[in-house]
């Protein structure tokens, strides 16, 4: 082998023992590479409590009840013409107090009667003879109380009844004369009284005592002024009545009576302050067409007390119902009538009652 041969052949030993010593080196030491700076938290991980609902308990309610609205009640609910006309009138008797005169043709007595648990008094006129005889109730107008007497103005017609042959029972209103006085407003305890009185003429007529020669199936009323506007609602309550007469008699509303008289009721009485509509359930204005009896009416042209034009519409509202209705207006005459317009009256009055109560 050449020189040159052999030089080459142990380069090549050489190098690849150069590499094998390199590469046993290499994998006889195992370098650790750096590592990312990587920290691992392990969170301590807190349980989340068990959340144990505290139940509230339920609330009881106290239910506070709303105020009961109580209608204010109407004080006058138990006057209005419809509560009248749907009670029970009479009960007790009409009582002999003594004889008070003996006239020419009839004798007077003094009655009591109770009505409302009031004591009221009268007079009663009973003509001559055998009877039976029509009954007239006669109601005086307002008189100072202080200066009324029982044998006050009205007695001359209640006389003049009488001897035309006429029972008169004449009371004295509440708070007059004798009479015991209570709550009136408008005149409708006097209505009240008097249809006491009216139910207990018809019981006791015909029988023994001071009614024992009336004849209570003839019965007239008779009304002067406030004493008018008392017959006006007895009329239309107590439908049996035969025939009325109204003597410058106040209005049948009570709304224009209080309007006129101001600081009264036209009867001596506190005026009264309610609702229209009240005043209305009051008047006899509103029952007109209840009236079954004939009436008579008189207004004197000179009246200062009453107002001529109210029998004056009475009389157009009375026929416009076509009701049974006689009107009269004298000349000159003032609210109580005087000398020959008095004694016209009169007898017109004592020939309306014979027409209408007869025989």
């Amino acid at each position: 082998m050449s020189s040159t041969a052999k030089h080459l052949l142990h380069r090549i030993v050489f190098l690849s023992i150069a590499v094998f010593l390199v590469l046993f080196a290499a994998c006889g030491k195992e370098e650790t590479l750096p590592q990312p700076l990587i920290q691992r938290v392990s969170p301590t991980v807190t349980p989340i409590p068990t959340l144990t609902p505290t139940i509230a308990p339920t609330p009881e309610f106290t239910t506070t009840p709303l105020p009961t609205i109580t209608p204010t009640p109407n004080p006058y609910d138990r006057y209005t013409m419809e509560a009248l006309s749907a009670r029970t009138y009479g009960g007790g008797v009409l009582q002999n107090k003594g004889v008070l005169a003996n006239n020419a043709s009839f004798v007077r007595y003094i009655f009591k009667y109770r009505s409302e648990g009031l004591e009221l008094y009268g007079f009663l006129n009973v003509p001559d003879g055998e009877g039976p005889f029509p009954v007239v109730v006669v109601l005086h107008g307002y008189v100072d109380p202080a200066e009324y007497s029982m044998l006050d103005y009205s007695t001359r017609y209640a006389d003049a009844l009488a001897e035309a042959g006429y029972i008169v029972v004449h009371p004295n209103l509440r708070g007059y004369g004798a009479s015991e006085d209570a709550y009136d407003p408008v005149g409708i305890g006097d209505t009240i009284d008097t249809l006491n009185l009216l139910a207990l003429i018809r019981t006791q007529a015909g029988t023994a005592g001071l009614l024992e020669k009336a004849d209570g199936e003839r019965i007239g009323v008779w009304g002067h002024s406030m004493g008018g506007g008392i017959v006006l609602r007895v009329l239309e309550i107590d439908t049996d009545i035969d025939a009325a007469v109204l003597y410058a008699s106040i209005n049948a509303d009570e709304k224009i009576n209080l309007a006129f008289f101001d600081t009264d009721d036209g009867r001596g009485n506190p005026a009264i302050h309610t609702t229209d509509e009240v005043l209305r359930s009051l008047s006899a204005s509103t029952y007109l067409d209840h009236i079954a009896a004939p009436v008579s009416i008189h207004h004197g042209t000179a009246d200062t007390v009453v107002p001529k034009e109210w029998s004056d519409q009475l009389c157009t509202d009375l026929g416009a119902l076509q009701k049974k209705v006689y009107c009269y207006f004298y000349d000159g005459q003032p609210h109580t009538f005087q000398n020959s317009g008095d004694t016209l009256f009169i007898q017109r009055m004592i020939d309306f009652f014979n027409q209408e109560l007869g025989d």
